[in-house]
């Protein structure tokens, strides 16, 4: 009887493990600063990874830093994860910089690829300056921050706090060694080897990794997350605010046009949607409204180029205002602002010719367009009589006479009665 009921649970055992599931393993490339848009594209994933019971997220990382609110929203998501998250900095060359190495901290398994740094966490102000007392409380909310994390991680709590107070930055070898990360892998295949039988602890449970076979799915952006998440650069949010100002003026200078107002007006509302993410100074924003005041005036009154050059220098002066960070992935590109002002001069300057061309051509309408018209005689004039000109019957007069048929020229308008000459 022993021996038939060992057989038969070697036959169920065998077929639970035939016919298991083998494990899932969710890939999400972060290669971006860390904002509100690379946030919510992380927790849609971790969500999903919870409503499939998949085994593991595998979050592949190379960041300059982000937005604090946006890093606390990434580290709470994957503290509530029920799979297992894992953050590896990869491949080599990448860093984790700022809140990038917050968010390694608290990844259930953190591992580095040779080559790469983790650290420079110390806080910064987005758009204004802070005193030197609101700067202290910022310091010592983030170091108190990272020490919790680490602790409830098993890190090493003093490198996690001098990462914050000294922005102290570690290779993948220091890291390891000062117990910062828990491993270094070559690639993507030797970091799942290594991860294989790991023992974890999860939700109050110890969690075996079994990841032999397992199969690898990558996350990707929508269609919709793409759009925002490149809105949230600071040279496209430039751009489009740039072209939001520029089609409504057009649009309100040429009631009817449309097209104009239609794309000023998408292309403003996306620039203000980036600028909730991006540290916008408001005297950049004015520096630029008023370049654009200054060019527009150009057009109407006559400074001899002095009003141009006021606006491309406000222009320029807003530019480098406008987004106002020590960090270098919240500037502005130079190439970007010197193909803006060229551009945007340029097209001010074809406008202001345009203008002055038009001004300067003789007036076809009107009293004043009658001048210098040609016109036959349809009586004989001496002093007055009747002309055909420009489609009309007209009473005109001369100062010397002029026989019937000949052909005259309008020298001046006279009330209701016109002066003529005879041409030769």
């Amino acid at each position: 009887m022993r021996l038939r009921l060992l057989i038969i649970l070697t036959l169920l055992l065998w077929s639970a493990l035939a016919f298991a599931e083998p494990a899932t393993i969710r890939v999400v490339d972060l290669q971006d600063p860390i904002t509100p848009v690379t946030a919510r594209f992380l927790q849609r994933n971790l969500d999903e990874a919870a409503r499939q019971a998949e085994t593991l997220v595998l979050i592949e990382l190379d960041t300059p830093g982000g937005l604090d609110t946006a890093m606390r929203e990434i580290v709470k998501e994957i503290f509530a994860s029920p799979a297992v998250v894992v953050v590896y900095v990869a491949p080599s060359g990448a860093r984790a910089a700022s809140a990038g190495a917050i968010i390694c901290l608290s990844a259930d398994v953190c591992a580095m690829a040779p080559g790469t740094n983790i650290g420079a966490a110390h806080p910064v102000t987005l758009g204004e300056k802070v005193d030197s007392t609101m700067e202290a409380k910022m310091v010592n909310d983030a170091e108190a921050y990272v020490e919790s994390i680490s602790r409830q991680r098993g890190r090493d709590a003093t490198l996690a706090r001098q990462m914050v107070r000294d922005s102290l930055s570690l290779s993948a070898d220091k890291a390891l060694e000062g117990k910062v990360i828990d491993l270094i892998a070559r690639d993507r295949a030797d970091l799942l080897q290594q991860l294989e039988g790991r023992t974890l602890l999860k939700g109050g449970r110890e969690l075996v990794l079994q990841l032999q076979g397992a199969q690898v799915t990558a996350a990707e952006m929508t269609k919709v997350e793409r759009i925002r998440n490149a809105i949230s650069n600071p040279n496209v949010a430039y751009v489009l605010m740039m072209l939001g100002m520029l089609g409504i003026f057009f649009e309100l200078s040429n009631p009817g046009v449309i097209l104009p107002g239609v794309i000023g007006t998408i292309s403003l509302l996306l620039a203000l949607f980036a600028f909730q993410t991006l540290p916008v100074n408001y005297a950049g924003v004015l520096l630029i409204l008023l370049a654009l005041v200054l060019l527009i005036a150009e057009i109407n009154v006559v400074s001899y180029g002095m009003l141009t050059v006021g606006g491309l220098v406000a222009m320029v002066l807003g530019s480098l205002l406008l987004f106002d960070s020590p960090e270098p992935w919240l500037r502005l590109s130079w190439k970007v602002i010197l193909m803006t002002v060229l551009v945007a001069a340029g097209f001010f300057v074809l406008i202001v010719r345009k203008a002055v061309t038009a001004q300067r051509r003789p007036q076809t309408t009107g009293r004043e367009g009658l001048i210098g018209e040609e016109g036959t005689a349809l009586s004989s004039i001496d002093p007055e009589g009747k002309v055909f000109i420009h489609g009309e019957y007209w009473d005109a007069h001369s100062d010397a006479a002029i026989a019937a048929g000949d052909r005259v020229m309008i020298e001046a308008v006279e009330g209701m009665q016109l002066k003529v000459r005879k041409i030769s």
